[in-house]
């Protein structure tokens, strides 16, 4: 008998697909999004989607308002916990997260209303034909903007330094 040492090599590791890759980060933060609400003795319901090349996790209030909390002043408690849960989703897939977290329809709705934005200034911009500059926004919200300005075929684009990052819409 031999005393060698069998190795194996760990280095052609199998991954996961994109589609596995998402499941398993909207898993990742489904559970600890389910600790923290048990933390702090809260009822949601945990809602897990994918949209485009993003898992969608949202945490649904079981009664109206009890989680408004999270969510804070202009959504600045909800864009601490997404970077947390996307931290947390990090470290049990090894992959960059860049998971969109919603609370309570508080992005939803948000949404919605930066399409108005959006229309807006576009509408603006076609008439003056001169730049249209929009107040200062977060990534999630320049992202809407941006979706929304290429949807009507105009040009848009970040300019500044966070925190007044701003969108800038141009006409063609």
């Amino acid at each position: 008998m031999s005393d060698a040492v069998e190795t194996v090599d760990t280095t052609d590791e199998t991954r996961l697909t994109g589609a596995q890759l998402l499941e398993k980060e909207g898993d990742a933060a489904a559970d600890y999004l389910e600790g923290l609400l048990d933390i702090a003795d809260l009822d949601g319901d945990i809602d897990i989607d994918v949209e485009g090349n993003r898992a969608m996790v949202s945490v649904v209030e079981a009664s109206a308002g009890e989680l408004g909390h999270l969510v804070g002043d202009d959504g600045r408690v909800l864009d601490s916990l997404q970077e947390l849960t996307r931290l947390a989703a990090t470290r049990e897939t090894g992959e960059r997260s860049r998971l969109m977290l919603d609370v309570a329809g508080h992005r939803a709705a948000r949404r919605e209303q930066l399409v108005v934005i959006a229309k807006e200034a576009v509408a603006e911009a076609q008439r003056t034909a001169a730049p249209v500059r929009l107040d200062p926004m977060s990534p999630f919200e320049r992202k809407v903007v941006h979706d929304a300005v290429a949807e009507a075929g105009l040009i848009s684009e970040s300019e500044g330094d966070e925190p007044a990052r701003r969108v800038v819409i141009r006409t063609a």
